[in-house]
């Protein structure tokens, strides 16, 4: 245990060094494209550091295995420069033994990561994304869900129209039974239009079977009309739908159950909130997994040399890892591969690849 608990605060000390600076470049970074992006702005210095602080949890957040992978890197190679690796040895300790008791301790500790950094980082990319629209002069969301309905927003000139559906296509520009209820700017409640179907083409929304009610007359439904179709102009793209409402890093862990199952009954694919559920509840095994490959390609005889050829191997295997992840992650969302196992089988193999290099560098 005292060897357990020695390796574990050179770890943690280890990868609290490697966070700072690599918060530092996130920060320094980001701020020159914040600068860059609100050039034709009115901001200033302090709304883009404020975007920055934003911006940097979403993005320490992404990259956090290789942080921590680098962080094993750095105590591998100096146990082997000091010879710590040696004496282990000779006092016949094997290193799968001495990382068992780490391997769980980091586990639980990278689920309380998950689990802290989660709404962070949700609640963070929300503020960010609200803050740079009302910087940009942008409107915001145009789609929200509620219960078994799709609501859309949409903005012209003449006012702002909410939509209403009870049910639509996984697209998002098919609607069924739609309401359309168009606000005035001074009047409020103007006009209120009803839909059998409602299909989004390229600047407007075309409508069958339609009912129309001006709500300004003195008996709107004496008054109103039946239209077979109607054209109703709109700004929306079905990119901006999909964007709006398929924000899944702004969701917090806890909500994305309840999320998914509310897009199922809306009608919408919720492979994507799907996936990023399960890629959230796999990153503890991917930490664990990739600090163990870490430590296991970086550990050796410091007389048999080698030591930047080891470090350049455990760098590429880093990022070779988090390009697989990623490109997983793209099949899970489009359906090529079953969501489970997109999400789950990199964590798994590379706690499994570890353990493999691990027990043959014990026998050598």
């Amino acid at each position: 245990m005292i060897l357990s608990v020695y390796f574990l605060r050179r770890l943690f000390l280890t990868a609290a060094m490697v966070s700072g600076v690599f918060l530092g470049m996130i920060l320094l970074l980001d701020m020159v494209e914040q600068l860059r992006r609100l050039s034709g702005t009115d901001a200033g210095f302090a709304d883009a550091l404020r975007l920055s602080l934003l911006n940097a949890p979403e993005a320490f957040y992404e990259i956090a295995p290789l942080v921590l992978m680098l962080a094993a890197l750095w105590l591998g190679l100096g146990w082997s420069r000091n010879s710590e690796f040696v004496v282990i040895r000779a006092a016949g300790r094997s290193v799968p033994r001495l990382l068992a008791v780490p391997a769980v301790v980091l586990l639980l500790v990278s689920a309380l990561f998950m689990v802290a950094m989660n709404p962070l980082v949700a609640s963070s990319a929300r503020e960010y994304q609200r803050s740079l629209n009302a910087l940009m002069g942008g409107t915001g969301a145009v789609v929200a869900l509620a219960g078994n309905d799709l609501w859309l927003r949409q903005a012209d000139a003449q006012g702002q129209t909410v939509i209403h559906a009870p049910r639509a296509e996984e697209t998002g520009t098919v609607l069924f039974d739609a309401s359309f209820l168009v606000f005035h700017p001074e009047r409020g409640l103007s006009v209120r239009l009803s839909a059998a179907r409602a299909d989004l083409r390229p600047g407007a929304w075309q409508l069958q079977d339609v009912k129309q009610w001006r709500l300004s007359d003195l008996n709107p439904e004496a008054q109103a009309l039946s239209l077979p179709s109607l054209a109703v102009p709109t700004d929306l793209t079905p990119e901006k739908i999909r964007d709006s409402f398929a924000q899944v890093r702004t969701i917090p862990l806890f909500q994305l159950p309840g999320f998914i199952a509310a897009l199922e009954r809306a009608g919408f694919s919720a492979r994507e909130h799907q996936m990023r559920l399960h890629m959230e509840l796999a990153l503890p095994v991917l930490l664990t997994g990739m600090m163990l490959l870490a430590l296991a390609l970086s550990i050796h005889h410091a007389r048999s040399g080698g030591a930047g050829i080891r470090a350049l191997i455990t760098i590429l295997s880093g990022f070779t890892l988090f390009f697989l992840r990623n490109f997983a992650q793209v099949l899970g969302e489009t359906g090529q591969i079953p969501v489970l196992l997109a999400a789950w089988g990199l964590p798994i193999a590379t706690v499994l690849l570890a353990l493999g290099v691990m027990l043959n560098l014990e026998e050598n």
